[in-house]
């Protein structure tokens, strides 16, 4: 979208509330016991700049998301559609913390489970 204002991305808060969002979210993901072994060989500063770019791009913010297809880097990693629902849950939790509403919330959650085969491997 070309007006940010009326994008999700704008009415979220732009690319400062995107960056507090990552911070935030990666701490609720690294905390569970299930989902904290994805990641216990991941550079986390360049995660949470992926995790940033993925966002700001997923909410229609003017950022292009340069990492590797999302099914290549997830690929024969083990993630099951349980583990993605796990890792969408912590982020409803933080969007609502943050003060997203609930709309903005759902529909956020709507544009990342767009791409929850590539994640998982898996039709979902």
């Amino acid at each position: 979208m070309s007006d940010n204002a009326s994008s999700l991305y704008g009415r979220l808060g732009g690319g400062d509330m995107i960056s507090r969002l990552v911070a935030a979210f990666y701490i609720r993901v690294l905390a569970d016991p299930e989902l904290a072994p994805f990641f216990r060989h991941t550079a986390l500063e360049k995660l949470h700049a992926m995790q940033h770019e993925f966002f700001s791009m997923a909410t229609g913010g003017p950022v292009s998301y340069s990492g590797q297809p999302l099914a290549h880097a997830h690929h024969g990693r083990g993630i099951s559609k349980h583990h993605f629902a796990r890792f969408t849950g912590h982020l409803v939790d933080t969007l609502l913390d943050m003060g997203a509403t609930r709309e903005e919330t759902d529909e956020v959650i709507d544009r990342v489970n767009a791409f929850a085969n590539e994640v998982t491997g898996t039709s979902y």
